[in-house]
C-alpha cells in the first residue's frame, strides 16, 4: 500500500492550478510526531507532501520517523529550501526528491508564483546531487501552458542527473479547483509521444515504466478510462494536515478515518473504510495519479513488464514506436469550458487560515474529472 501523508497546508508557491496556498493550516493544528508515530511498517511507498513539506520545522525528525516505515520515503515538494533538503539527503541518499517544476525559466515562475523559481529548483538538484543523493527527479503537472516544453523539460532532467515525473491536471477538494481542465486535449496528449519514445530507448530501468504510465496518461488526458480499476481506499490513501485519513484527495466524502483519534487498524477495518471503498467502485471521476500507475504496476506485473518489453525492442531495434495503436486519439473527450487559470506572480493576496472544524471545498461536485 501506498500512503500520501499532507502534512501541511501551508506552501510558499502561488500556482495556477492548485490553490491550497490560499488556505494554509495553522502550524500547531498539524499532525505532530506523536500521531505519525502511530503509523505502522510495511508501506511500498511513502511520500510527505503538502503544501509544501519543508515549511514544517520538524521535518527533519519526521523523515527519521517515517523511513524504516516504508521501502521507498518520498518528499514531494517545490524545491525552493534547498538547505534543508539537503542535510535530509545527507543522512538518507535514498530518498526520492521530487520537485516540482512546470516549464522553463519564466514559464515555470508564471505557472508556479514563484520568483526565479526555476533557477532555485536547479540549483537545488546540484546541492543534492553534490550531497549523495541518488533518487531525485522532477515532478512536472502536463498542463495546455507547458504541453510545448516536456521535451525540454525531459532533455534537462537527464542533463541534471535526475528523473522526470508526469501527473495531469486534476480537480479536488485538496487543490481548492474546479476549471483545472484542457483546452487542447490532443496537443497536450500527443506532447508526451516524444517522451515515451526516449524513455523506451533508455537503458534505465525507471524509464520503461515511465513509459508505460505516460502513455496511460495520455489516455487520460484525452479523456479516457483508466487501464484499471480506482484503487482508491485499497492500494493507496491520504492523510491529512489534521490527521483525519481519506481513501483520495478529490472527493471529501470519502474520510475514513482519524489517526489522531483511532488506531491504523481500527481506522482499515472500521464500517467508513468499507464503505469509502464502495463509494471508489462506483465513483465516475476519471483520476490518473502516481499513486494509481504504481498500483496497476504491483497488481499487474506481467502485463506491465509485457508491454514495456514489446516496445522497448521495437524501440531498441530503430522500429518507431506505435504510439497511436496505445493511445487512440480518435477518442476525444470534451472538455468544460472554463476561464483561463491566471499566474499568481507577483499578486497581491490574504490567505484564509482553514481549520479542522470547518468543511472541506466541496465544489468538487460541479468539476468532474474526466
Amino acid at each position: 500500500m501506498d500512503l500520501s501523508v499532507i502534512l501541511t497546508y501551508r506552501c510558499n508557491s502561488r500556482c495556477s492550478m492548485c490553490h491550497v496556498w490560499q488556505h494554509p493550516t495553522l502550524p500547531d493544528d498539524e499532525i505532530d510526531l506523536a500521531t505519525l508515530a502511530k503509523l505502522p511498517g510495511g508501506f511500498d511507498y511513502l511520500d510527505l507532501t503538502g503544501g509544501e513539506p519543508t515549511l514544517r520545522d520538524d521535518l527533519e525528525e519526521i523523515v527519521e520517523l517515517l523511513h524504516p516505515k516504508t521501502r521507498q520515503l518520498a518528499i514531494t515538494t517545490n524545491g525552493l529550501q534547498g538547505d534543508k533538503l539537503e542535510r535530509i539527503v545527507r543522512n538518507h541518499p535514498d530518498l526520492n526528491v521530487r520537485i516540482s517544476l512546470e516549464g522553463i525559466g519564466a514559464r515555470n515562475d508564471a505557472i508556479r508564483g514563484e520568483t526565479d523559481g526555476f533557477e532555485r529548483k536547479r540549483e537545488t538538484v546540484r546541492r543534492l546531487l553534490a550531497a549523495g543523493g541518488r533518487n531525485l527527479d522532477f515532478a512536472v503537472v502536463v498542463q495546455d501552458d507547458n504541453a510545448d516544453q516536456l521535451l525540454d523539460l525531459h532533455k534537462m532532467s537527464v542533463s541534471c542527473g535526475s528523473g522526470l515525473d508526469l501527473a495531469s491536471l486534476h480537480n479536488g477538494f485538496q487543490f481548492h479547483k474546479i476549471d483545472n481542465e484542457f483546452t487542447n486535449r490532443v496537443r497536450a496528449a500527443r506532447a508526451l509521444q516524444p517522451l515515451v519514445d526516449g524513455w523506451l530507448r533508455s537503458r534505465r530501468p525507471r524509464d520503461g515504466f515511465r513509459a508505460w504510465s505516460a502513455s496511460g496518461l495520455a489516455r487520460k488526458i484525452l479523456g479516457q478510462p483508466r487501464r484499471t480499476p480506482c484503487p482508491a481506499g485499497r492500494d493507496f490513501l491520504f492523510v491529512d494536515p489534521w490527521s483525519r485519513v481519506y481513501a483520495c484527495n478529490v472527493r471529501p466524502d470519502l474520510e475514513i478515518g482519524d489517526l489522531s483519534e483511532q488506531t491504523w487498524k481500527d481506522i482499515l477495518r472500521g464500517p467508513r473504510a468499507a464503505e469509502a471503498r464502495t463509494r471508489v467502485a462506483r465513483c465516475t471521476h476519471n483520476c490518473c495519479f502516481d499513486a494509481h500507475a504504481r498500483a496497476a504496476r504491483r497488481a499487474h506485473r506481467f502485463q506491465t513488464g509485457g508491454w514495456i518489453l514489446v516496445h522497448a525492442l521495437r524501440a531498441i531495434g530503430g522500429r518507431p514506436v506505435e504510439f497511436d495503436r496505445a493511445v487512440d486519439f480518435r477518442n476525444v473527450a470534451q472538455s468544460s469550458i472554463v476561464p483561463r487559470r491566471e499566474s499568481w506572480l507577483g499578486k497581491p493576496f490574504h490567505p484564509a487560515i482553514q481549520r479542522k472544524t470547518e468543511q472541506p471545498y466541496g465544489a468538487y461536485n460541479n468539476g468532474m474529472n474526466k
